[in-house]
Formats: C-alpha cells, structure tokens, sequence
C-alpha cells in the first residue's frame, strides 16, 4: 500500500528546487489550493528527475516549472495556467490568458525565466522543511 508521499496521481507540479521565484510560486498555490489536489516536487529530486525523464524532460533541464496532469506534461505557459485553472476564485480566471498566442505567452515567460536567479535568487534549503507543506511533496 502507498503512502501518502508515494502517491504520484492527480496534477503534479515540478519546480526547481534552488529557485527562490519557483519557492515563492510553490507556496502561492499551496496558499489557494485548500483541497490539496496539486502534489510537489523538486527537478533536482530524484522523485521529480524520475518523473521528468519520464515524460522526456533531461535531467539538468531545470525548467522553472512544469505540470504532468491526466498523463500529459505541461511546460512554461501553458504550465503555468493550467495550474492557475485548478487555484480557488479568482486565480482560475487566469486560464482565460490561454486564448494568447502560445509564441507570445511564452516569451514574456521565458523572459522572466532567464532572468529569476539574478532577480529573486536562489537557496540551498528544502520547501519540504516548513510544518505543514510534508504531505503536499512526493519526497
């Protein structure tokens, strides 16, 4: 029987680990996911590198964030609000941007992307150690 931890169904959200934005983003959809559907877990784990390779995602790819949901793996953008979609009102309304162009979505995603150690920085600790947040990570 799995426990708790072991669990891999339902939307997981993959993030790197030493980004201290990706953080802040993990603990903005903990905040506003009160039915605790999404699951965590860092690329740089080997949880998170086991289900990235899975889907075809290279181990020292350190993608900011990517979503696997129903099977299917999301990345950059389209990642970013599907997970918006499954947050409490009126965070899901943010889904409504998909109707942009992926290209356009995506540079301004990748701009920040580039950019995210230099303006938010970057840490050497585990997300796991906060009371509370154990049972929403897969390791």
């Amino acid at each position: 029987m799995q426990t708790d931890r072991e669990r891999t169904d339902g939307p997981i959200v993959l993030f790197d680990g030493v980004c201290n934005l990706c953080h802040a983003t993990v603990r903005f959809i903990i905040a506003r996911d009160p039915d605790a559907r999404m699951r965590f877990s860092s690329l740089q784990s080997p949880t998170g590198a086991r289900i990235a390779a899975r889907h075809g995602v290279a181990p020292d790819s350190l993608e900011s964030m990517l979503l696997v949901e129903n099977g299917t793996l999301y990345r950059r953008s389209t990642a970013a609000l599907r997970i918006a979609r499954l947050l409490r009102f009126p965070w899901w309304l943010a889904y409504g941007l998909i109707v942009v162009p992926r290209f356009l979505r995506d540079a301004v995603y990748d701009f920040v992307g580039r950019r995210r150690y230099r303006w938010f920085g970057t840490r050497e600790y585990c997300l796991v150690s906060q009371p509370g947040y154990e049972r929403r990570f897969l390791d």
